[in-house]
């Protein structure tokens, strides 16, 4: 069994495997840049090494984090989401000096972090995929000629990419010849390499993902699926366990077409299968990700499986503790990404001093947050400094408790996205359970929303607001 790991990553997420390390009696090593030097994880953590000055290239450098998981004793590695944690060299160079890797193999990352690559494994799995080219774009001639085939409107999408960057939507020739070269800069500035190829563009579809986890056995699962579908530019903002717009056949079946996409490319460990549902009720895959993802906590709500300590006990050698018949999932459980920004000033970031920091509880609401009173919300990373997760037995009751948590949880000294979650869970669509992913676009009156306070707690605001200014 693994004894001590390290986690090269930061926030809430390198918090939710220190805890994870805390329960299975394993050492935890955190790492951090000199603007993380006050973050959460690093005083959750059994041990903290500082990685450099520079705020980002630290957790960037697979080298020098993976010669320090050698010095302090590490046997693991846990890569969490973002950073390194699609990053084949990553696993290679652990596998070379002697480190588990938390995660799939550096071929299957490298695989299936190649869109090219992924499309064509699916194909000769007999796995539904998203018309578009066969191989990486050579020109915009080539894209208008596929695109005129499959018909308007397509989407350019980098080959390498992730995280809903490096996608541009083309209604008609003449955005698909103004976007072809800003996809490819795109795609190199964030991804370092220029390679992009065409799909057609599923409008308005619903964003349906699968769990999946897998030992090295040979034994793959499914942890039921995730409804991704309220989303802004490609970004999740709500995610839903069981999704509400599946029945019960197409539940088995996505389930089953993600449990065979695992087993196509000899999956390993914890990972997701992207699919698109178009209108006609048609599943086709999207892209798989090769590591834990942020909405985990949902499916950990509705199964009760610890899927990080799972992740941990599969890198160990260990065969997963559940079959497929073991698994069932109860009731609803919903995420929200509680951002650092302004939704009524078009979301415009908002880092700074949390002056005061009160999370929710109660039955059913669990916060996974990387914030705390007194905490500077640094401009370098991800706006995201907290997630938001309740569980009730019904999607009604899911709705109202979530209501209840979010006006339960509040953040002063910088704005975030609670009041915009409020204003969606209001929104008779959403709260039929029939939505896609267009319905962020759709309402851009819920981002207008106006706060109602009663007097004292005005009072209190102002009094925050002062003591962040004069504290920074």
């Amino acid at each position: 069994m693994i004894k001590k790991i390290l986690i090269a990553n930061r926030g809430e997420i390198a918090v939710r495997i220190v805890r994870a390390c805390s329960e299975m009696g394993i050492k935890s090593v955190a790492i951090y840049t000199d603007a993380d030097r006050h973050a959460l994880h690093v005083k959750k953590a059994n041990e903290a090494y500082n990685i450099g000055s520079d705020p980002v290239v630290g957790y960037l450098n697979a080298h020098n984090i993976v010669n320090l998981a050698v010095a302090s004793g590490c046997d693991a590695l846990h890569p969490g989401y973002g950073f390194l944690s699609e990053n084949p060299v990553l696993a290679e160079i652990c596998a070379r000096r002697g480190i588990k890797f938390i995660g799939p193999s550096a071929k299957v990352i490298r695989q299936m972090g190649d869109k090219i690559q992924a499309r064509l494994a699916m194909i000769q799995a007999g796995i539904p995929v998203i018309p578009g080219s066969d191989g990486n774009l050579s020109s915009v001639e080539e894209a208008r000629a596929l695109a005129k085939c499959i018909a308007y409107p397509v989407m350019l999408k980098a080959t390498n990419g992730g995280g809903g960057r490096g996608i541009r939507r083309c209604d008609n020739e003449e955005e698909l010849i103004r976007n072809y070269d800003r996809v490819i800069s795109e795609a190199s500035k964030a991804f370092g390499k220029p390679e992009i190829f065409l799909e057609k563009c599923v409008v308005h579809p619903k964003h349906i993902e699968v769990q999946v986890m897998a030992d090295s056995q040979g034994q793959v699962i499914h942890l039921f699926e995730r409804d991704c579908s309220i989303q802004r530019r490609n970004q999740k903002l709500i995610e839903i366990a069981p999704s509400p717009q599946l029945t019960r056949a197409q539940r088995e079946y996505i389930g089953g077409l993600a449990v065979q996409a695992a087993k196509t490319v000899g999956y390993e460990n914890a990972g997701t299968v992207e699919f698109l549902l178009d209108s006609d009720n048609n599943f086709f895959f999207m892209e798989m990700n090769t590591r834990l993802q942020v909405e985990h906590t949902i499916t950990e709500s509705i199964t009760g499986i610890d899927i990080v300590q799972e992740q941990i006990r599969v890198a160990s050698g260990l065969p997963l503790q559940y079959l497929q018949s073991d698994v069932n999932y109860r009731g609803f459980a919903m995420e929200f990404r509680i951002n650092a920004e302004d939704p009524k000033n078009g979301f415009l970031p908002s880092f700074g001093r949390v002056t005061r920091y009160y999370a929710p509880g109660g039955p059913g609401v669990r916060t996974d947050a990387a914030m705390y009173t007194g905490y500077v919300i640094p401009p370098y990373y991800d706006s995201m400094c907290a997630k938001l997760t309740v569980w009730n037995l019904s999607w009604e009751g899911l709705i109202e408790r979530g209501l209840r948590a979010l006006n339960d949880m509040t953040v002063y000294g910088v704005k975030t996205t609670i009041p915009y979650y409020q204003e969606i869970l209001k929104n008779p669509e959403f709260r039929s359970g029939r939505f896609n992913t267009s319905f962020v676009e759709a309402h851009p009156e819920l981002a207008n929303y106006t706060v109602r306070r009663p007097p004292e707690l005005l009072a209190v605001a102002i009094s925050a607001a002062i003591a962040a200014h004069e504290g920074l």
